[in-house]
């Protein structure tokens, strides 16, 4: 895309044991780091995904944070998962046909209609001013997860060779959220939201989306300008969805 700056991917700190990458990116934001810089973790012991769920990573997996300041307004930098989505596209694509790529709103990469990643964005008051925010980053690179609560794959499935290191993924990773960050600041979110809808999985199909105590169903139509899930009710009346878990199908 025309007038994006040219890609500098920021540094690479490789751990070999971490609780999370996401809990090193909290500490070192709480002690005035403000990145942006790459933390990979070659072991995590305690993993965590959306709404505290454990995230099994699995030896031979990819489990990233990338820490960064901003200033944008929370529910402006919130958008990131989107961009982080994008990525994460962008890497499988790298390694399997592209067309069994797809993106499940609100930001879980699918490989043939199944989980193969999951992406957890935490933020908080920097010390520095304005926010830091962490994009974490799991892929199922060589396993899948051997208790994952639903249906999973992971990219060593879908190849003949071997699958990528986590040390070689992660620089494929960080390359492609550099160029789509640069997008989304030079652009803004409506070219992030038409990349994520030409990869989205699901539209225009039945879904159902669970939001604490309430299931609601509909059709899913697109994202709204803030990126929430247009859902369209039986009634004609549009739902839109900004928290919770979609289903189609089996995915």
């Amino acid at each position: 895309m025309t007038g994006v700056p040219p890609v500098v991917v920021p540094p690479i700190v490789v751990l070999g044991e971490i609780d999370s990458t996401n809990a090193e990116a909290r500490r070192r934001a709480e002690a005035g780091e403000a990145g942006p810089v790459w933390l990979v973790g070659l072991r995590q012991t305690a993993g965590r995904g959306r709404r505290g769920r454990a995230w099994e990573t699995g030896e031979g997996n990819l489990a990233a944070t990338l820490l960064f300041r901003t200033d944008k307004p929370p529910a402006e930098a919130a958008q990131v998962s989107f961009v982080a989505a994008l990525a994460v596209a962008d890497l499988l694509a790298h390694y399997v046909p592209a067309s069994l790529v797809s993106l499940k709103w609100p930001n879980d990469p699918l490989l043939g209609g199944l989980k193969v990643s999951g992406i957890l964005i935490e933020s908080g008051a920097s010390p520095l001013g304005g926010l830091w925010i962490a994009v974490g980053v799991g892929v199922n690179l060589a396993r899948k997860p051997i208790d994952a609560e639903r249906p999973a794959t992971s990219i060593a499935t879908h190849r003949d060779s071997p699958p990528p290191k986590a040390i070689e993924a992660i620089e494929v990773l960080a390359e492609a959220f550099e160029r789509w960050f640069g997008v989304w600041n030079m652009f803004g979110f409506p070219a992030i939201a038409d990349a994520w809808t030409a990869r989205a999985h699901g539209l225009g199909e039945p879904c159902i989306a669970r939001l604490g105590s309430e299931t609601v169903e509909g059709v899913a139509e697109g994202l709204d300008g803030d990126g929430a899930l247009r859902l369209r009710l039986a009634d004609g009346q549009v739902r839109r969805i900004t928290a919770g878990d979609v289903f189609f199908g089996g995915a």
